[in-house]
């Protein structure tokens, strides 16, 4: 699994992705990709067969309580998996790297075909993980 991350979120999450056995990882400046609009950029996430991390959620997945009926995977009939990283809305480069840690633990040696995961942290800290079809 190849991961490209979002502008949205430290390029030192590609750095870990790699680390952590994802060697093809990317951050999207890396690509050359840096300012494109998100409907531009998912046209690369698809083409090339990229798990896309952003924390941009709603833009990708749509509404929270209903995954996949907007968004950009909305439409998507085959995908490599969405991970959103949500955290307070200036999320330090710290919790970036806590929560993808918590992401690539729940994956292990998988993968996300047609899949998003989303990992949480609330005001106090406290982590969540939500795994589900995307679209339904």
């Amino acid at each position: 699994m190849k991961l490209l991350i979002d502008e949205c979120l430290s390029p030192r999450l590609a750095e870990r992705a790699r680390q952590r056995g994802h060697g093809e990882s990317a951050h999207v400046i890396w690509r050359g990709w840096g300012g494109q609009e998100d409907r531009e950029l998912i046209g690369h996430v698809l083409d090339g067969d990229w798990t896309f991390v952003t924390k941009n959620a709603v833009d990708f997945r749509g509404p929270a309580i209903n995954p996949g009926s907007k968004g950009l995977y909305a439409r998507a009939d085959l995908h490599a998996g969405l991970i959103c990283l949500i955290g307070p809305e200036h999320m330090d480069p710290g919790l970036q790297l806590d929560l993808l840690d918590r992401a690539l633990d729940e994956i292990g040696n998988g993968d996300l075909v047609n899949q998003a995961l989303e990992v949480a942290a609330d005001d106090e800290g406290l982590v969540s993980v939500r795994r589900y079809a995307l679209p339904p």
